[in-house]
Parts: structure tokens; sequence; C-alpha cells
């Protein structure tokens, strides 16, 4: 299905890859970007294991202690995304807004075994109305549940689109940003038809 997108959708798109601690960011940018990804991944150390929850990925040996960057061009729509993987732990929240700026939309990644990791980012984008879609990374093992349930269980807005993604698998991941760019220009604000008409005021 072809796409008309509207003239004044940007060519270079700045991209947040959001979510809880562990949910699969970094492994997301790694898998979807066409160069070399940049990452700030550091051991998880004794004091950060007690200051930060591992409830559910005690096997984590890493973290993202500032963001992960990667680019990807989406041939389809002449669109190049570059890729801001945020850090996941709740004392590096602070950069997120830092990060936020300047994105036209978000991927917020969840876990199915874990879903209340990805609830603060869900309520970041939609206090500043941020565009995003929920990608279920389907982690082996975990129990798979049909989009309409983890939109429930997520209280998620019916126009907020829900995918299923393997994070480890660049088709999975570029199949998850191209919906994001679907959505974006689906939702985009249509261009004023008259950019030169005065508005008269009402008396």
């Amino acid at each position: 299905m072809a796409y008309n997108e509207p003239e004044m959708f940007p060519t270079q798109v700045k991209i947040l890859i959001a979510g809880g601690f562990g949910v699969g960011k970094t492994t997301f940018v790694g898998a979807a970007s066409e160069i070399e990804p940049l990452n700030t991944e550091e051991l998880i150390t004794t004091a950060s294991a007690g200051t930060d929850d591992l409830g559910g990925v005690e096997g984590k040996t890493t973290t993202t202690v500032a963001l992960d960057f990667g680019r990807i061009t989406i041939e389809q729509h002449g669109i190049v995304l570059y890729l801001f993987g945020t850090p996941g732990q709740q004392r590096f929240w602070f950069l997120w807004d830092e990060l936020c700026a300047g994105a036209l939309g978000a991927v917020v990644l969840a876990d199915t075994r874990r879903l209340d990791a990805c609830f603060e980012a869900v309520d970041f984008f939609e206090n500043r109305g941020t565009r995003f879609l929920v990608a279920v990374n389907e982690f082996d093992g975990a129990f798979r549940y049909e989009p309409d349930e983890v939109r429930a269980a997520l209280e998620l807005d019916p126009a907020v689109p829900i995918v299923l993604c393997d994070a480890r698998d660049g088709r999975s991941t570029t199949a998850v940003l191209r919906a994001l760019i679907r959505h974006l220009i689906a939702t985009v604000p249509a261009p004023d038809p008259d950019p030169d008409r005065l508005t008269t005021p009402t008396a």
C-alpha cells in the first residue's frame, strides 16, 4: 500500500526508543541501525544493583547511563531516522527531557513479563503530546498476549498502534520503525491550503 507523505513531513527525523529497564532498547537500536551504533553501557556494579530495580532482569550485567544512538534510512519514504535510545533506570530519567527535544515520535518497548516497566514512558509521551507506538518485545519464554490485551493493560488510547517485534532482529525492528512512520504521516496536521489567508477577527 502506498502512502502519500505531506510535503511538510521532514526527511530527517529524530525518533526515541524508550521503555523500562532491560526491555531491549540498546538491542533494538543496534539491530536497526545501518551504522555502528553508539552506546553508553556500563557494567552494573554492586552499588547499582542496590539502587536500581533488577526485578525480572537479574541476569542483566550492563546498563545504559546516557543514550544509545543509531541511524537508519527508510527508503520507501526517503526518510532518515536518527534513533536515540533512552536510559531505563529511574535515576537517569532526568535525561529524557533533553533527549525528547526535537523528537517527532517514539517507540515504547514493552516486555509482557513486566508491563508495568513501560508505564512511565507511556505517561511521559502522552503528557508531552509526542506521538508514539508500543512495540511488544517478544522475549524467549514470555507469555504471548494479543495487542488488545496489551492495550487494555496499559490503558492506551485506541489511536496508539501496538505491534509485535523481536528487538534482536533487524527486519523486525525496521518493520516497527516503518509502522511508526506510517502512524506519524497519518496523524501529521494537514497544511493550511491558503497560508497567506488573513484571519478576520470577529466582533
